[in-house]
């Protein structure tokens, strides 16, 4: 079919790339629903997808990936900036003209008896001040379908790029899905992304981690915006206004149930509202106004599948209602529906597993992650429309003003519930020590401190000190109209080790107490830290905890954070000379004021 554009420099890429591959034919997406309808049957016919049961999960599909390929592969991953220096002690570096050499020789010839599908797609909403455009070239139809779902795709994000050449390349090969030799590179200086031997979502989605964070951030650090992985939200109180947190956590610390909070029986019928714009990431930039604003990049959730149900997260569940592609969860024959660990009590008893597997629930044992039938990493990949608390600001291109930075991790007797920093460089520090105690959920020992700082580790394409300095210069120049920074922790536990927070719905009357700092409405207690809330200013109404138990995780213990003041100069030496003195000036005034 014809091209979707006359710009030269896309052209020549796609002739370069086919040259390479020899894909049998070139289709472009347009995004049109007749196309998407042709591949959705295209793929059924296959077998790479199966057509779920259209009256009940009407337009839903399952897709199931190589045993081998079933979640992102960081020791994989790799950011080919032309020094080593550029990449950071925190990224897997490699020297571009090397990988280009060794990526080209395990995709040539790939595509031979496959089809080439080309998708231009926007990041952000098509023509926003906020986007950035992309092409991604596959061989995989699963790909095309969910980048459907995730961006925006089709020709009118190529009428708006027109000739320019600030677009994304984004190479992706399925090659032989071989472990071995699975690749995912970031070339920064180049603006261009190549994925091989994987079909997993997380790793081919090149739209998600890769551009949006990897790419992006390193963008947003030359051009002056900030590439975030933080989801946004807009809290209305009861007279119908709207204030906006952007936030950031580690996974496995309640991410997307803040971004679809459900605010709490008591709040709700006051009036209060919570309003979703994203449950991962924000882009944002200095706006107009000198204030900072923020899109959501993406058009819709890859959420984890397991765990979600009603009641964690029930405007996550149903936003894979209709028009959803599952991926790696069980397929419970008996209705051709989907199941997974902690959606129901209700075991399947007639199901394949995750792999295609006739699966035995008699068998199945929570501690023994080999009995599941879904993949503990299996996804849902859902458009944000479905989600019924989506913003009405959602697809507004400007975006939205933050009042509020949060920070957050899991941590059992540190951090208390909520403080506020004493400023904005004070606030990077928070952000840039910021720390997660590991789970049952992630492999290796429960309890581990691991440092990820602003929740962005895994995912900041440049020397990660290079990106402290960034937010540096970005508060420099919003001055007194930068948003506030303020660090919650959901997570503080009794001595049995239970949660003393609810969390969940409740977490509401913290982000209350967040914006009436935010607006001088609330008073506070300095510490050593940070600004403390004064316990009678949370809102305990209706909730089954007294206002001792409260003071109780509002503490500031001097010795667990001495221990972690030295943790944190241990964390800052692995970015020797290139840490930014500001963060040390930062650690030094928590060590004094400690010692006070």
């Amino acid at each position: 079919m014809a091209a979707l554009t006359t710009n030269k420099s896309i052209l020549d890429w796609i002739d370069e790339k086919a040259a390479l591959v020899k894909p049998d034919q070139i289709v472009w997406i347009d995004g049109s629903q007749e196309q998407l309808e042709a591949l959705r049957a295209e793929a059924v016919a296959t077998g790479e997808m199966i057509k779920l049961n259209q009256e009940k999960l009407p337009g839903c599909y399952l897709h199931r990936t190589n045993p081998n390929d079933v979640a992102r592969v960081e020791d994989r991953t790799f950011i080919c900036s032309k020094t080593k220096e550029n990449a950071g002690p925190t990224n897997n570096w490699c020297d571009p003209e090397e990988m280009y050499a060794k990526l080209y020789d395990i995709a040539r010839d790939s595509y031979k008896g496959r089809t080439m599908y080309v998708i231009p797609f926007s990041m952000g909403p098509i023509g926003s001040p906020l986007a950035k455009v992309g092409v991604e070239i596959t061989d995989s139809i699963y790909v095309v379908l969910n980048m459907d779902i995730m961006t925006r795709v089709g020709k009118e994000v190529m009428d708006v790029l027109g000739d320019s050449n600030d677009w994304v390349r984004c190479f992706h090969a399925k090659c032989d899905i071989d472990p071995e030799k699975r690749y995912i590179c970031q070339f920064p200086e180049d603006n261009a992304i190549i994925s091989v031997n994987s079909g997993y979502g997380g790793n081919v989605l090149l739209g998600k981690k890769c551009f949006a964070l990897r790419i992006a951030s390193y963008q947003g650090w030359k051009e002056g915006w900030m590439a975030e992985h933080m989801l946004i939200l807009g809290l209305e109180n009861p007279q119908g206004e709207v204030k906006y947190i952007a936030a950031a956590f580690p996974s496995a610390c309640g991410k997307t149930n803040l971004a679809m909070l459900i605010p709490p029986a008591y709040l709700k019928e006051k009036g209060y509202k919570v309003w979703t714009i994203g449950d991962d990431i924000a882009w944002m930039r200095i706006g107009k106004d000198g204030r900072l604003y923020a899109i959501n990049p993406e058009n819709g959730f890859f959420g984890v599948a397991p765990g979600t149900n009603a009641k964690s997260n029930f405007n996550a569940l149903e936003s894979t209602k209709k028009n959803t592609i599952f991926t790696n969860v069980l397929h419970n024959l008996e209705d051709n529906t989907v199941w997974w660990e902690g959606l129901n009590k209700d075991l399947p008893t007639n199901a394949n597993d995750w792999i295609g597997r006739p699966w035995d629930p008699s068998k199945f044992d929570k501690a023994d992650k080999s009995t599941y039938g879904a993949n503990p990493n299996s996804r849902f990949t859902a458009p944000a429309v479905n989600c019924p608390c989506i913003s009405p600001e959602f697809d507004k291109g400007e975006g939205v003003p933050i009042s509020a930075i949060v920070f957050g991790g899991r941590r059992a007797k540190c951090a208390p519930l909520v403080y506020q920093s004493k400023s904005w460089e004070n606030g990077v520090f928070i952000g840039s020590a910021m720390a997660s105690e590991t789970t049952a959920a992630a492999a290796g020992a429960v309890g581990v401190v691991r440092r990820d700082p602003m929740a962005m580790l895994p995912f900041c394409g440049y020397h990660m000190a290079d990106y402290f300095q960034h937010w540096l210069d970005m508060g420099e120049k919003l001055g007194d109209k930068a948003p506030k920074i303020f660090n919650v922790n959901w997570f503080r536990t009794d001595d049995e080790g239970n949660f003393i927070w609810p969390g969940f719905g409740d977490n509401m009357r913290v982000l209350n107490w967040i914006i009436d700092r935010c607006e001088g409405k609330a008073d506070a207690t300095e510490t050593a830290i940070g600004y403390v809330p004064k316990p009678e200013d949370i809102d305990l109404t209706d909730l089954d905890m007294d206002i001792e138990t409260l003071k109780d995780i509002l503490t500031v213990d001097k010795e667990t954070w001495e221990k972690e003041a030295a943790e944190i100069e241990e964390h800052y030496k692995k970015f020797g000379d290139k840490l930014p003195e500001e963060l040390r000036t930062q650690l030094a005034n928590l060590k004094a004021n400690l010692a006070k």
